[in-house]
Parts: C-alpha cells; sequence; structure tokens
C-alpha cells in the first residue's frame, strides 16, 4: 500500500511538475527540496534476507543508487532513507571543475530516457572527502573516480591516483570510470595498455594499506565482444574486485523520439530504456565468459522490479538505479526488494 501511494504521488503530482522544468534545474530543485524534507522521510528499513556480501562488502540489500545523482555526496542520509543498499558517489575529480555549458541534460520521454553531457561537473575531491567525513550513514559509499577534463591521458593515472587517496578513509569501494562519453578521449584509456597502467598503479597503492579497498572498473555498453574480451583480461591480470555494466551509451538506434529533436540535443551519454537490453547483454556476456569469476553490478535501463531481476538473472550480484528512479520515483526501490525477495523465497 505505501509502494502504491508513494507511486501515484510521484506519477501525479512530483513528476508533472518537475518535468516542467528544464531538466537540470529539476535535479538541483529537488536536492534542495530533499535537503529540506529529509527530517520528514520515513526509514526505509532493509529485509536481512536481501543482505548479501559481495567482493568482501555486506550490502544490507543488492539495490543502489548510481554515480551521477550525487556526485557531491550531498544527500546520503536520505537515500538510506529511501532503502538503498548502497550509494555511488560521483564521477569526483581532483580539481574542482564545472562540467560542460548548459543545456547538457535531456529527458526523452517518449523512450524513457536521458541523454546527458555533464562532462564531469562536482566539486573536486577535497570538498567531498571534507563532506563524507562529516556524513553519518550506514550506507555502503562507493567512490567513482575519474581525471580532470585539462589532464593529458598520459598523465591520467595521476588524477585517479590522488583520488584514490583523498577518499579511502571515507568510502567502503571505488570505481574506476574510463567510459564516460562525455569527456574528450576518456574512452581510450578502456584500452588494454593505459587501462592496465591505471589500474596496477592503483592496486599497487591500495596493496600497501591495511586494509584493502575492492576496486572496480566501470565500462561503456559500445565495446565490442573481442573489446569486452580484453576487458576480463585486463580485470583478472590487474587481481580487481569487479565490474559495473554499463556507463551510458553514444547509440542512438531504436529510439521513438523524432530524430529531428536528437539531432538538435547534439552529443550526450543515453540511459534509461534504450540501454536496458544492451546492458542486459553486456552483463551476460561478461558473467558467461569470466565463468562467474568476476562480481558485476549492473545498471542501465532498470525502472520496474522485473528488470532489476532480469540483469540479477544474467549474472549481475547488484543492480543500480539512476533514470528509472527519475521516472518512476523513489517507490521503485522498496518494489524491486520486495519483488526480488518474493523470488527468492519461491526458489
Amino acid at each position: 500500500m505505501l509502494f502504491t501511494k508513494t507511486s501515484l504521488l510521484y506519477r501525479y503530482w512530483l513528476r508533472p511538475f518537475a518535468f516542467q522544468l528544464d531538466a537540470e534545474d529539476a535535479h538541483l530543485l529537488t536536492f534542495r527540496m530533499a535537503k529540506w524534507g529529509d527530517l520528514l522521510l520515513w526509514q526505509e528499513k532493509s529485509d536481512k534476507r536481501l543482505a548479501k556480501e559481495v567482493f568482501g562488502l555486506q550490502f544490507p540489500n543488492p539495490v543502489g543508487l548510481a554515480a551521477g545523482l550525487d556526485k557531491n555526496a550531498e544527500l546520503l542520509p536520505i537515500w538510506e532513507k529511501l532503502g538503498f543498499g548502497f550509494v555511488e558517489i560521483g564521477t569526483v575529480t581532483p580539481r574542482p571543475q564545472e562540467g560542460n555549458p548548459r543545456p547538457r541534460l535531456f529527458r526523452l520521454l517518449a523512450d524513457q530516457g536521458i541523454i546527458n553531457r555533464m562532462g564531469f561537473n562536482n566539486e573536486g575531491v577535497e570538498v567531498i572527502a571534507e563532506r563524507l567525513k562529516k556524513q553519518k550513514t550506514n550506507l555502503i559509499i562507493g567512490g567513482n573516480i575519474g581525471k580532470n577534463k585539462t589532464t593529458p591521458n598520459e598523465e591520467a593515472v595521476e588524477d585517479y591516483l590522488i583520488c584514490f587517496e583523498k577518499l579511502f578513509d571515507y568510502v567502503h569501494y571505488f570505481v574506476v570510470n574510463v567510459s564516460s562519453p562525455n569527456t574528450p578521449n576518456l574512452r581510450a584509456l578502456q584500452e588494454k595498455e593505459p587501462l592496465l597502467h591505471i589500474l596496477n598503479s592503483l592496486q599497487k597503492e591500495n596493496q600497501e594499506k591495511e586494509n584493502p579497498k575492492p576496486i572496480l572498473l566501470k565500462i561503456a555498453p559500445d565495446l565490442t565482444d573481442s573489446q569486452l574480451d580484453e576487458i576480463i583480461e585486463v580485470v583478472l591480470e590487474a587481481k580487481i574486485d569487479g565490474i559495473i555494466a554499463t556507463n551510458t551509451t553514444i547509440s542512438r538506434e531504436g529510439l521513438k523520439t523524432m530524430a529531428s529533436k536528437i539531432e538538435e540535443i547534439g552529443n550526450g551519454g543515453l540511459s534509461g530504456q534504450p540501454l536496458r537490453e544492451r546492458s542486459t547483454e553486456v552483463v551476460k556476456y561478461l558473467a558467461q565468459k569470466s565463468a562467474g569469476k568476476i562480481p558485476i553490478i549492473a545498471v542501465g535501463g532498470v525502472a520496474s522490479p522485473a528488470q532489476a531481476q532480469e540483469k540479477l538473472e544474467a549474472g549481475a550480484s547488484l543492480v543500480q538505479v539512476y533514470t528509472g528512479l527519475i521516472y518512476e520515483g523513489p517507490a521503485l526501490i522498496g518494489k524491486i526488494k520486495d519483488y526480488i525477495l518474493r523470488k527468492s523465497e519461491k526458489k
């Protein structure tokens, strides 16, 4: 009943209001309202039967918030109250950066998708680390790290190492983001040689710590099977802990939105329902090719409980939502958890 009431409130009141605004203005307004309304939120408790251990961490439930929504770690207590088991902050860069010029966030209503070209806009690792230090939460927190736009690819490893060191005491796991389409030439770092250099450098620092943290790699959905094979080789060779599949896509195939509008929007990463099928294909391919040796966090086109379950059945250990949360509202989290629990009880 609570899920139903929340869904109706969001669908017939909050979402229509927010969707009248520019997408980024709606995002900023929602964050301001969430901070103001924090004390009014109920605390969504996770059923202990949903707890899951993945790469040595005990997740209270398998539903997480994907990187990009709370880049600066501003709303962690609220995500916990809404029932998430984990939250990924970032992408965080060493220095603050404004990102790409606005407008840079666009809804595709006919496709239940979003195109963004935000460009790693964030307050910088120093500010974010200090905020994490002050916030109290029981959430599992992932730190998604990247390089500044002005840092040449040849020097990218230094940016990743800076973020790793600054965030180490405040996050539970790290995600190396080399797959965003919105930072020029970033995806070139997915090639085997530069990627191994970054991951091996991070692992070297990690293994020198008293309690090393899990390191994951976030990959693009636009990789070919042979490139995915290389990714598996790199992950196993560098001995990192898992893969996040997938980031946004640069593909525009099969969209219902008019081609003229897509052309007008221009460049950016596409997320939401248009990404669902490809993201699931990548998860399944990685799980099968690695014989289940590599834990996978699935993200891309999760807007219903059945779609979350689809990712788990494809071989993922955990799922994340982002665009689905924008279209379906916060009740989606509880619905997914309830569905997963009922499915597991039937086995």
